[in-house]
């Protein structure tokens, strides 16, 4: 099966969802134009980065699943193009928060929530102010595109994320994203080194990946990030076959043969002989 993938990125206007979401609508409609049938949106897209501060007033952000109306505009949107979309939000469950996601499938229809697991703590991203650590465990969801394995920004820097994914069957790997500037260090620029670590999950897993940054300045309080973009989608051998610049809102689309990817999986053997009683060690440390 051929099928075309898209990767996003936009700036986010501060304090303004209504206007995030039409910016995220205007992009996924680009993509429709080119047939795309998977649209990946930024992480937390339909607000500014919130947690390069600790601040209580955002917890107003956070929404419950699925009792808002973004869910619905983007349930209308993939139903009506045929489009499977993963959907990043601030989630509100009971009196406890979490950073989520739900992927819409062709029919408008809802997967069950996949939070965060890996939560960062940082200068400039103060994400376990706001979020708990996901109870869902990992999770790969089955839509008529393929098997889609999702995990959210931090995620992407382990790879037994990437590795329990593939192994619960996932044809590829997408990443909702924020990543930028370092307040801590003026002169440290992590973007090659994000890009890598993915390349090497896709490499390692025979698997493409696709990850969609922010872009931009974005300042809180005398708290300022400069988000990289560099969106970009790698085949099944961990090259970089299309991505964005650090500037521009837009897309990129590319297609790819999930029975060209599966089937060199099958034939390099790495899953074949893998010791998982030697891996065990790992959970001691």
């Amino acid at each position: 099966m051929k099928i075309k993938v898209t990767a996003s990125q936009f700036r986010s206007i501060k304090g303004d969802s209504e206007a995030n979401i039409k910016k995220a609508l205007d992009l996924a409609n680009l993509a429709v134009t080119e047939n795309s049938n998977i649209i990946l949106l930024q992480e937390l897209f339909q607000t500014e980065y919130f947690c390069s501060t600790q601040n209580s007033k955002f917890f107003d952000y956070a929404i419950s699943f699925p009792d808002n109306k973004i869910f619905e505009i983007f349930s209308n949107f993939c139903k009506t193009n045929k489009i499977v979309m993963p959907i990043s939000f601030f989630e509100k469950n009971g009196q406890t928060y979490f950073n989520s996601l739900v992927l819409i499938n062709s029919k408008g229809e809802f997967s069950e929530v996949y939070r965060k697991s890996h939560i960062p703590d940082g200068p400039g991203y103060n994400e376990k102010f706001y979020f708990t650590p996901g109870d869902t465990g990992f999770k790969v969801f089955e839509t008529e595109y393929g098997k889609i394995g999702c995990g959210i920004c931090w995620d992407q820097w382990f790879p037994e994320c990437a590795r329990a994914m593939t192994l619960l069957g996932a044809d590829l790997l997408l990443y909702p994203t924020a990543i930028g500037s370092e307040p801590q260090d003026p002169m440290l620029n992590s973007k090659t080194h994000w890009q890598n670590v993915m390349i090497g999950h896709s490499a390692a897993n025979q698997i493409p990946v696709i990850a969609s940054n922010r872009i931009g300045v974005e300042k809180e309080g005398d708290i300022s990030l400069s988000f990289y973009g560099g969106s970009f989608i790698t085949d099944h051998l961990g090259n970089i076959i299309k991505e964005m610049d650090g500037e521009t809102d837009g897309i990129i689309t590319k297609e790819i043969d999930l029975n060209l990817t599966n089937k060199y999986r099958q034939s390099w053997g790495n899953f074949r002989d893998r010791r998982p009683d030697l891996y065990k060690k790992i959970c001691d440390f």
